[in-house]
């Protein structure tokens, strides 16, 4: 059973979101097509360009016409031996930890008074360190890219908030990977399909990026007349003179092998973007979708299942707060259990063949109401020969790894790994040599 802290701390978390969800229905924000990605009352995390913690983080802005964003955590794997910064003899290394080096690099040099050119030079070189530019000189390590999606029943939670920004730091460590943690807009200022068009939006965005990326890297002729890619101040620029391409995706990012992973909420979109970019297929390259995690979806239908008649009161995300949340998500005309974006094997489910669909890893909690629907979704899944794992863990609740509180305990850390091995089956460049 959980502890008597987890219990206690579900008690007052279950009152404070039904309180916020019947604010919410009894007096509901405007419908607002720019909408919002995080409430002001959420607990964030800034972002961090230096690799604190090994990664490094920045939040772009990518819809100007809504308030969709994407925070980029960038591993510190993904630096080559010749990125690390050196003393003014590149042959000789500083001695100091790297680390510590990249965050706050600083050394005062004497200044040679006959050369005020060269002075300003090493003026500017010597400069403390403000963030981590990729060089464009230099070969940099390509990553597999993995888009995450947060959780917080639709109306809440956020790219940046505190919870999301530690979850995404390690699953971007133990994973190997560049994590885009997507910031979609909220409910209810946009309900369905708000959310899943930004998914799909940031997919599209990230295969954009790709391409930008290859057309400044290559030459180009126009009329019999080369045009070279530009560089200024340290930004990939495209041959017009507009600055285009996000540096660190096209450093570091390999878009071919391509995650997605969806928390609880998140878990559905995620869900919705697989099965966009299957039906997308070669329209998406260079972007590929190899898999797909699911934790503890999101999952809800009219004819409940066992879980949810013996669990319905279970901790944190109980059956009726989830129903608010839903009643805020979904359009009213559209309300539904068994809509398609509630439930993934409604006799209404559009998109391709459960046949077509990536790989799936799905994530579920022994004392969690959905875990029963999405213990299902993978059955049909592996009867069409889908590679559908299922990990259960005993004692767990709705958001074990990923919830504030508990994102510290020896059961979230042992998620995160166990999900790192089974993803590495499909973004290796040395083949499956993992697997359960």
């Amino acid at each position: 059973m959980p502890s008597v802290a987890v219990k206690l701390y579900s008690v007052f978390f279950k009152l404070l979101l039904k309180h916020r969800l019947h604010n919410l229905i009894s007096s509901p924000p405007s419908p607002d097509p720019f909408g919002v990605s995080t409430r002001s009352d959420e607990s964030v995390a800034a972002a961090n360009p230096s690799f604190t913690d090994g990664v490094a983080t920045k939040d772009i802005h990518i819809d100007p016409m809504t308030s969709l964003t994407v925070r980029i955590f960038l591993p510190e794997s993904a630096l080559s031996p010749s990125e690390l910064p050196r003393g003014e003899d590149d042959s000789h290394p500083h001695p100091h930890n790297p680390r510590s080096d990249r965050r706050h690099s600083h050394v005062v040099i004497p200044l040679n008074q006959t050369s005020p050119e060269r002075n300003e030079s090493r003026r500017k070189s010597y400069e403390p360190y403000g963030g981590y530019a990729p060089s464009a000189k230099r070969s940099s390590r390509k990553l597999p890219v993995m888009l995450q999606f947060h959780g917080g029943g639709w109306v809440a939670g956020g790219s940046d908030s505190a919870a999301n920004d530690f979850f995404c730091r390690r699953i971007a460590k133990v994973c190997d990977v560049i994590v885009l943690a997507v910031g979609y807009r909220l409910a209810p200022e946009n309900r369905y399909p708000a959310a899943f068009e930004d998914g799909v939006k940031v997919l599209n965005w990230l295969g954009k990026q790709a391409n930008l990326a290859d057309c400044c890297k290559s030459n180009r002729r126009v009329n019999g007349v080369e045009l070279k890619k530009l560089n200024v101040q340290g930004h990939i620029v495209d041959a017009f003179g507009a600055s285009m391409v996000e540096p660190w995706l096209a450093a570091h990012a390999d878009p071919s092998r391509c995650v997605l992973l969806g928390v609880s909420c998140g878990g559905n979109i995620a869900d919705y973007v697989a099965r966009k970019a299957v039906e997308a297929g070669k329209l998406l390259e260079p972007v590929k979708v190899v898999a797909q995690v699911l934790m503890y979806p999101f999952f809800i239908g009219n004819n409940p299942t066992q879980s949810e008649i013996k669990l319905a009161n279970s901790y944190f995300y109980d059956k009726s707060v989830s129903a608010l949340a839903w009643k805020l998500f979904l359009p009213e005309k559209e309300f539904d259990f068994d809509h398609p974006a509630a439930n993934p094997l409604a006799h209404n489910r559009i998109g391709p063949p459960l046949k077509l669909m990536p790989p799936t890893l799905t994530v579920v909690a022994e004392h969690d109401w959905m875990r029963d629907r999405a213990i299902a979704y993978a059955e049909e899944l592996r009867k069409v020969n889908v590679d559908s794992p299922v990990l259960e863990y005993k004692d767990a609740v709705h958001e074990f790894a990923t919830l504030d509180m508990l994102l510290k305990t020896p059961q979230a850390q042992a998620c995160a790994e166990d999900i790192a091995i089974w993803v590495k089956k499909y973004i290796s460049l040395r083949g499956h040599e993992f697997s359960y």
